[in-house]
């Protein structure tokens, strides 16, 4: 209650707008954060914000208007911005915002020990730093930061919700000779953090891959790190189950409900529920409830994504995934913690070729799936052992059929972004050999 109290200009705000138009919905933020940088083995002050911002959303007769700012204290500027813009907007089938439902206030992505502080990005720095160490490698750049964050989300329908996350993120990168290494981690929680161990991947990328051997044109058995995979997976596959995507004709998985779309031993859901992920909310960006949602079980897609406007437009019911970038941002279809799932095994037992990043996916033909990526720090691998770097090459194939050729995924996965994603064994990958 003291909080609400704090913010208690969002109910004049509402009451203000429910004079003007038929529904109101305000979205606020309010965080600080502490980043530090390093160049080298030389680290860079660390800088402390604080921000915060408001977003409006207004429905009038079918037609939705927004507008946001930095400056609460200008709500009023803001509300009538919106509602001019609402003028402007073309009307469209809509069902009303959310009523407000009990809730648990129990936030599923808060750390209450973190500090935002400079000096414990500093440490994190200065302990990725002597994880970087264990490699003969040169540390070219790498960054922490720490986030704290409260989310108010109102409506005029009676929805009250408030939200904390807090966020830890890592990365370095590191050169060795031609060869370069990069790693990276991120979690709501410091102590599920590991910074030596960033920085050891990072130099061990960069020192082992050095020298590599070129790869004969072929197909071959390949193994995708989560990295590799999800560079992949988010760039094609994930925004073809958006209803947005299916409904205006760019999802190749259109026609596709009810039907096998990967290898039988997969499934792909968002968990929004999963405590201690980083997406994790008992609500979404426009307050409905969040549920868990099997898109893919046992290879056959179930449903598709949906936000309350698509829903609305389409004759669908919403499946509480809309997000938002920002406090600026209108809600728009995404998803929470997406994750890969199925039969698990020892994936790195048989020879294969171990990718661990590519570049170039976002040249992906997201319509057809069809791409031609880079790969970067690949090896032979066997026994669960990495043996010959191989030279740069290209991998090429389809997106949507390569999941049909998956042949194990590892007993473990990690987050990259809001997913959750295993290793993922595929038969039969096309490598271009340079």
């Amino acid at each position: 209650m003291r909080w609400w109290a704090a913010v208690a200009w969002i109910d004049q705000l509402l009451h203000d707008g429910q004079k003007k138009v038929d529904e109101i919905e305000v979205f606020y933020v309010e965080g600080s954060s502490v980043s530090a940088d390093t160049k080298k083995k030389k680290v860079n002050l660390a800088t402390i914000s604080k921000e915060c911002g408001l977003g409006i959303r207004t429905i009038h007769k079918g037609r939705i208007g927004s507008s946001s700012t930095n400056d609460p204290d200008h709500w009023q500027e803001c509300l009538n911005a919106a509602i001019a813009s609402g003028k402007l907007a073309t009307p469209q089938d809509w069902e009303g915002l959310p009523d407000v439902v009990p809730l648990s206030r129990t936030p599923l992505s808060f750390d209450s020990t973190l500090r935002i502080e400079p000096k414990v990005v500093l440490d994190l720095i200065e302990r990725m730093l002597e994880g970087a160490g264990e490699h003969p490698a040169e540390v070219t750049a790498g960054s922490a930061s720490l986030f704290t964050a409260m989310v108010t989300l109102a409506n005029s329908r009676g929805v009250r919700y408030t939200n904390q996350h807090t966020g830890v993120s890592l990365s370095l990168e590191a050169i060795h000779g031609q060869s370069t290494g990069y790693e990276f981690d991120h979690s709501s929680f410091l102590d599920k953090m590991e910074p030596e161990s960033v920085g050891e991947r990072a130099t061990f990328f960069a020192k082992e891959s050095d020298n590599g051997k070129d790869i004969a044109t072929g197909d071959y058995e390949i193994l995708l790190s989560p990295l590799a995979y999800g560079e992949l997976l988010g760039n094609v596959f994930v925004p073809a189950l958006s209803g947005r995507n299916v409904h205006a004709g760019r999802s190749r998985l259109s026609q596709s409900l009810g039907k096998i779309v990967t290898d039988p031993a997969i499934t792909m859901y968002d968990d929004p529920l999963l405590k201690g992920a980083n997406g994790s909310v008992h609500w979404d960006a426009e307050g409905t409830p969040t549920r868990r949602i099997d898109f893919i079980r046992d290879g056959i897609l179930e449903t598709f994504a949906y936000d309350l406007k698509t829903a609305y437009r389409f004759g669908n019911k919403s499946t509480a995934s809309a997000i938002r970038g920002g406090f600026g941002g209108l809600p728009s279809i995404g998803h929470h913690n997406f994750i890969v799932d199925g039969k698990r095994n020892e994936v790195a037992d048989d020879r294969v070729v171990y990718v661990h990043n590519v570049v170039g996916a976002h040249t992906a033909n997201p319509m057809n799936g069809d791409f031609s990526v880079e790969i970067s720090n690949a090896f032979w691998m066997e026994g669960g052992e990495f043996e010959t770097p191989i030279r740069s090459a290209m991998l090429s194939g389809n997106v949507f059929d390569l999941h049909h050729d998956i042949c194990g995924l590892s007993k473990e996965s990690r987050a990259i972004g809001s997913m959750i994603l295993p290793s993922v064994k595929i038969n039969k990958q096309h490598i271009i050999g340079k």
